[in-house]
């Protein structure tokens, strides 16, 4: 076997050098590009840019490797050449360990630092601020809905949504040991308890349940008493020495979040985009129609509409809206400029990658 294998190693070694050189030579163009930003003060991080490439390498894919695996690959590439221009800060709903502390390395590669915050406000005050570079905050789940305080939040915010990463939340059952002897109490965060309450009612009806601030959270107390077992995803695992009882305890097996990446700068169009909008109408009859009518007219599709009360007593609404396209297409230009004049509020909450 040795012998079969010895030039296939050696095939491996030279591959593995030539890989070598061409990471290398990647990172000194991207020290070049760093310059001339410096130059133009342009930014360090194109979403569009990025997401460019990552299909570009999808639509050339020969295989074996599959598109995901690869662009995993190539997002750690650009994350560390791009950190050999500055390495960005990136908020994100804390403590460390929680989901989207998962999405903001899911996102950005692991080339950046990642500043847990105390709740979604602080992440906005951060990326408002200019102490993160971009904020990451949860904006709807695919079993729960929108996140209330995200959305209330982009209402004040002078922030963009730059752009989105959807991630799936599988939730493991752990404690100290990787048994459930002696435990008492299961901690984790209020919506964790809700997405896995069917699983809980059907292994350990009699276990006490207890809502804490975070998954993270939940962890962390456990890893400090035998008796608590946690609700928490894998990297809370190992970031608080834990060991998973049961693995995808989730009722909803393709449940997910998707999570917006905020910050002070428009995004290009890439070519593939959706654009965020927030709206209000008069409340009265038609008004919701009268305000999508010029969607259809314009042949824009829109992919999601969300009602938020407008906190005035007088039963007003705001809509979360997502359409399909760039607000630097001419079609959804147009659309725009009709469907502003009949609506009371307007604002474009952001142009990205879909």
């Amino acid at each position: 076997m040795e012998k079969l294998l010895k030039p296939l190693r050696d095939q491996i070694d030279e591959i593995d050098a030539r890989i070598l050189d061409l990471l290398n030579r990647r990172a000194q163009v991207a020290q070049e590009v760093g310059h001339v930003k410096n130059k133009v003060d342009a930014p360090i991080f194109r979403p569009d840019r990025e997401a460019q490439v990552l299909r570009r390498i999808a639509e050339r894919n020969p295989g074996p490797l599959g598109n995901t695996e690869l662009q995993t690959i190539f997002k750690e590439i650009m994350s560390a050449c791009r950190a050999l221009e500055k390495k960005i800060i990136v908020a994100y709903l804390g403590p460390a360990g929680t989901f989207s502390e998962q999405a903001v390395y899911r996102y950005f590669g692991m080339a950046v630092n990642a500043l847990p915050c105390g709740s979604i406000d602080e992440v906005f005050r951060a990326a408002e601020a200019g102490t993160a570079d971009f904020g990451v905050v949860p904006i709807e789940n695919s079993t729960e809905g929108a996140i209330n305080r995200t959305l209330d939040l982009l209402m004040q915010t002078p922030l963009t949504i730059g752009s989105e990463v959807s991630i799936p939340i599988q939730h493991n059952l752990m404690t100290l040991s990787g048994k459930m002897d002696g435990v008492h109490t299961i901690c984790a965060h209020s919506q964790a308890l809700a997405q896995c309450q069917g699983w809980l009612n059907q292994h350990y009806p009699n276990i006490l349940r207890h809502a804490v601030s975070s998954n993270a959270e939940a962890a962390r107390i456990a890893s400090e008493d035998v008796e608590v077992a946690a609700i928490a995803g894998e990297m809370a695992s190992k970031r608080y020495g834990l060991q998973v009882v049961n693995a995808h305890i989730q009722d909803e097996p393709q449940n997910r979040t998707r999570f917006a990446v905020i910050g002070r700068k428009e995004t290009e169009p890439s070519g593939k985009d959706q654009t965020s909008l927030l709206l209000s109408v008069q409340n009265k009859a038609g008004a919701v129609y009268k305000m999508l009518e010029p969607l259809e007219k314009y042949d824009v599709s829109m992919t999601r509409l969300e009602s938020r009360p407008a906190k005035t007593g007088n039963w007003e609404y705001y809509f979360f809206v997502d359409i399909d396209g760039h607000v630097r297409e001419e079609k959804v230009r147009r659309a725009l400029a009709e469907l502003k004049d009949r609506v009371v509020y307007f604002k474009v909450l952001g142009s990205y990658p879909i």
